[in-house]
């Protein structure tokens, strides 16, 4: 089977209206409604172009968010990239989809309108062959991305200290998404009553990471993929979850849709390289939800040389002193 029917299959007909079929059935033992949130804007790019909110019964709806890791980025770290793209001699790298994304003075596309060198990227490595192609130019990565992209750019500092480089830095960005869900339920007022995790980034983490959510708020959490099959046996597996909890007074759980990538544990040594680089930020903002405390990544003092939060602070960045949690 070539990749072209793989994906096929994941977004077959048939599949999809057998298991529209099994929802709506099992849905009617629902104890009460299922309003479940798709954490990432990946699986929310899903449910709308496939418009699976209409093959949904009335008692299970979807409630959108936080988003993916590009939305929620506030905008004064934008306007900070902004900043460092417009000084002297630098070059700001960074992935695509972070160039039309607005802060308070515009986007990055608009900057590099104005002049600024800004380039985006696939690879996070190719920010080290620019470097060394512009020796005489700071190279800044703009760091962005949810536990799925951090090892990437915990390897990538790895190697540019291996490799000596003076003119290399990073502006990191990497949050974390169990802290995002406890912000949004922890204040009692949320209706949500399930979970759809991202699985790219248990991929890295393990399912373990949702496992304290589906405790503490009892309610059930299942890891799922990107295809339109993948969401739909999602939810399913969330109504049985449901189902089986009420019948039997037990805790609803957490399960795993992503089997064919996701383990409990996940990639032990991402999480070993992220951890050698990378430890918690005490307080990061997110566009939309606003401060919360331990949701995202910082780069540890061992590798502070590459920070350009602490590089370039002193000299152009008057506005750290009042930002610098966020």
């Amino acid at each position: 089977m070539d990749l072209k029917e793989l994906y096929q299959g994941f977004r077959d007909p048939l599949i999809m209206k057998a298991l529209t079929k099994k929802i709506n059935i099992n849905a009617k033992q629902l104890p009460h409604p299922l309003k479940v949130m798709e954490v990432c804007g990946g699986h929310t790019h899903t449910i709308m172009k496939y418009g699976l909110m209409q093959l949904l019964p009335e008692n299970i709806e979807f409630i959108h968010g936080p988003g993916c890791p590009v939305c929620i980025m506030p905008k004064e770290r934008i306007d900070q990239a902004i900043e460092l793209a417009m000084l002297p001699d630098t070059i700001l790298v960074t992935l695509g989809d972070m160039i039309r994304v607005p802060g308070s003075k515009g986007t990055l596309a608009q900057c590099r309108a104005r002049g600024g060198d800004i380039r985006p990227i696939y690879d996070p490595m190719d920010t080290l062959v620019i470097a060394k192609e512009n020796p005489t130019k700071s190279v800044i990565y703009f760091a962005i991305g949810f536990e799925t992209t951090t090892p990437m750019t915990a390897v990538l500092m790895q190697v540019a200290d291996q490799q000596k480089l003076s003119n290399f830095y990073v502006h990191c960005n990497h949050v974390l998404v169990p802290p995002a869900i406890n912000a949004v339920m922890s204040d009692g007022r949320a209706k949500i009553n399930a979970f759809i995790g991202p699985s790219h980034v248990s991929v890295i983490t393990g399912a373990k990471i949702y496992q304290c959510v589906a405790d503490k708020y009892n309610l059930p959490v299942v890891v799922a993929g990107f295809e339109p099959v993948d969401v739909m046996q999602s939810i399913l597996m969330l109504v049985d979850l449901t189902i089986a909890a009420a019948q039997h007074d037990s805790p609803p759980g957490m399960s795993i849709q992503y089997s064919r990538a996701v383990s409990m544990e996940g990639n032990l040594i991402a999480q070993t390289k992220i951890n050698e680089v990378f430890e918690i930020r005490d307080v990061f903002r997110w566009r939309g939800l606003g401060d919360i405390a331990n949701s995202a990544l910082k780069i540890r003092d061992k590798y502070a040389h590459f920070d350009a939060e602490i590089v370039f602070k002193a000299h152009f960045f008057t506005w750290f002193s009042k930002t610098k949690s966020v």
